[in-house]
This record gives C-alpha cells, sequence and structure tokens, in this order.
C-alpha cells in the first residue's frame, strides 16, 4: 500500500467517533425497546426479571461475539451493563405507572441526608406527595421543605425516619406522643438502643415498622439487593411497609429485631472494620498508594477497591454503626483473634494451623454455592 493510500490517524479517529456515536444511538433504542416490553410485561402481571431470557441473549452475544472475532467477556460484559440500565428503567417506570402513592403525603424526617434522600426519591417516584425535614434545609412550607420536623404536617399517609441513629429514638417516641398518622418506617443501620422504644410506640398505637435498607444510597437497581423487614408489635405495619417494594425486585427478608443488631455486627460492623483496619495499616506502611496500585494482584486490586469505597464514607456514621451495636465488641474481638491465630501460625511456622484455618473457613463458605 502506497503511503498516499494509507489512512491517516484522523481519519480513522473520524470512523471511531462515528461508530461511538452509533452504539449510543444503539443502546437509547434498546432502552426504548425495554419500556415498551415492561409496559406489556406489567399489563399481563408478569415480573421485570427473567433470568432465562437473560441467560439466553447472553448466550447469544457471546455466540455472536465468537463468529465476529469479539472477545465474548467482553461482549457478555457490556450487555450485562445494558441489562442492569435496562432493568433499573422498568423498575422505575412501573412504580411510575403504578404510582402507588398517588394522592397520598410522604414525610421523610433526615430527607436531606444520603438515605433520606434516596428514599425521598423512590417515593417521589412512586407518585407520592414528598414533604422534607432536615436541620440542614431552610424552611420554605410551600415547597414542603422544613428544618425542624415538628412543623411538619402529622396528617401524613407515610413517615420515614432517616435519621441519625443517636437521635432516632427521641423521634420515634414524640411522633408517638403526637398522634403522628400513617405508616412509619423507621431505617437506622443500628437498633439495639430503639428496640424498647419501638415496642412502647406500636403499644401506644403507632402504626409503625422497624427496616434496614441494606444498600448503599447510590444503588439505582434494586434486583438482587436485600432489604430487612422487622415486626415491633404492629403486623399491619410489616404488611404495609412491604407494599412499598411490590413493584421493585428488591428481596425483602422479614426477621427478628432481637436478632438484627447481632447479624449487622458482622455484616456492617466486621467488614467496616476490617476494611478501615485495612486502609489504615497501608496509610501507616510508609509506601505510597500509587505504587502500591501500580504493583496490585488480582485479589489485592479487588480489597483495594473496596477499602476506597469504605474510606469515602461518612466517619460519624460508621462510628456510630460500630460504638451504638451492643454485638459491635464480639465481632472486633472475632476479627483481632482471627488475625491474632493466623500471625501465631505463620510466626511459629505451623502450616497445619493455617491450613485447618483455611479449611474451616471454606466448609462454611461452601453453603452459599
Amino acid at each position: 500500500m502506497s503511503e498516499s493510500a494509507k489512512p491517516d490517524l484522523a481519519a480513522l479517529r473520524a470512523q471511531l467517533d462515528r461508530v461511538d456515536a452509533d452504539l449510543v444511538s444503539l443502546a437509547a433504542r434498546r432502552q426504548e425497546i425495554v419500556s415498551t416490553i415492561g409496559q406489556l410485561k406489567q399489563g399481563v402481571g408478569r415480573q421485570v426479571r427473567d433470568f432465562r431470557r437473560e441467560r439466553q441473549v447472553l448466550d447469544h452475544v457471546r455466540r455472536r461475539a465468537v463468529e465476529t472475532g469479539l472477545d465474548p467477556e467482553l461482549a457478555e460484559e457490556l450487555l450485562k451493563r445494558l441489562i442492569d440500565a435496562s432493568l433499573a428503567r422498568q423498575e422505575q417506570e412501573r412504580g411510575q405507572r403504578t404510582g402507588r402513592g398517588r394522592g397520598q403525603r410522604a414525610l421523610v424526617i433526615g430527607g436531606a441526608g444520603r438515605l433520606g434522600g434516596w428514599l425521598a426519591d423512590f417515593l417521589d417516584n412512586q407518585g407520592f406527595n414528598v414533604l422534607l425535614a432536615d436541620p440542614a434545609l431552610a424552611d420554605d412550607r410551600e415547597q414542603g421543605r422544613f428544618s425542624d420536623w415538628r412543623h411538619a404536617p402529622h396528617a401524613v399517609d407515610l413517615t420515614v425516619v432517616a435519621c441519625p441513629i443517636a437521635v432516632s429514638a427521641g423521634i420515634i417516641e414524640a411522633l408517638s406522643d403526637r398522634g403522628q398518622e400513617g405508616l412509619v418506617l423507621e431505617v437506622a443501620s443500628v437498633k439495639s438502643g430503639l428496640i424498647d422504644t419501638l415496642r412502647k410506640a406500636a403499644t401506644n398505637g403507632l402504626r409503625i415498622c422497624a427496616a434496614h435498607p441494606m444498600f448503599g444510597p447510590d444503588t439505582r437497581l434494586l434486583a438482587g439487593r436485600n432489604v430487612l423487614l422487622m415486626d415491633v408489635g404492629c403486623r399491619d405495619a410489616v404488611e404495609a411497609a412491604r407494599a412499598l417494594f411490590d413493584d421493585t425486585m428488591a428481596e425483602l427478608h422479614e426477621i427478628d429485631i432481637d436478632r438484627h443488631d447481632r447479624l449487622m455486627a458482622l455484616v456492617l460492623g466486621m467488614s467496616h472494620a476490617l476494611n478501615i483496619a485495612f486502609f489504615a495499616a497501608l496509610a501507616e506502611s510508609g509506601l505510597p498508594a500509587a505504587e502500591l496500585n501500580a504493583a496490585a494482584s488480582t485479589t489485592f486490586a479487588r480489597q483495594l477497591s473496596i477499602a476506597r469505597n469504605v474510606a469515602a464514607e461518612n466517619p460519624a456514621l460508621y462510628f456510630e454503626i460500630q460504638s451504638l451495636n451492643h454485638h459491635g465488641q464480639w465481632s472486633r474481638q472475632l476479627l483481632a483473634d482471627a488475625v491474632s491465630s493466623l500471625s501465631r501460625a505463620v510466626d511459629e511456622s505451623r502450616p497445619d494451623a493455617f491450613i485447618t484455618a483455611m479449611t474451616k473457613g471454606r466448609k462454611y463458605l461452601e453453603e452459599l454455592g
């Protein structure tokens, strides 16, 4: 090929730009088709997610990738991202079409916080007229914004308490005393100091349910995400809380509230402590983070990614999760004992103890499949 016939860099980049634009247009068209499919599914009472169909789509894409010389893993990963986006869109649009909250008012106490903001958007999508109360907000009653929740109407259909754990008990007591109308949903990450207050409020007639959404406020798709519900003495409130998630793909699990914090001591407390200890140790190592990242193994890179997410969270909230959970010391001691045992096995040249620890853990985790 002569020099003049060779495509130049600018021309190749222009071609690439056109391909990228076509990809975006095709993705947008795919979303339009997804919306139509979602309407049809809802019209005949079918669930949003169809795992068999997803597998068929992914298998087809992998075969097509092989035929065209594209890495099938890349093709599948691309389609998985598009499928997740499609499911999120169907989930949101289903809630909008159902309009479960249409004509109803919801008050989110702590609505300027990250979780409170997520819940406010979630309820708004269902058609609720959402009022927000938070000390961080300027009073604007016409817009439904209150710096003091006590100035908000108590004649609402749903009240969500999404406040710092330390102040939630006082708010629940006050809601009970003033006879708050409608469903009250409490969503604290730790229940240790709230259980008696919650049960007393239910006994006094407050229609209240304890809940714990087990996902962060950046979550868009609820498929595979867990929401814990706890009966504190008002069965009707639990069913009403469950109904709020009927049009989503969230996994709802009802648990005994007395067991909640023991579970959370491991699920939240230990996992947070492990990652905080990990990045605190790295910070004390004297080695630059960039240098470690450049030399990262697959396992280290994954752990580093999780640790970065934890490090970006609210330290005050994470301290509350550690300090207010009555089972927190137990979980941290389990972690400390495991690290100490591992160190002794290595320092004392006892491979049998090291292998036993790994084997025991493997057997424990086998039930996950």
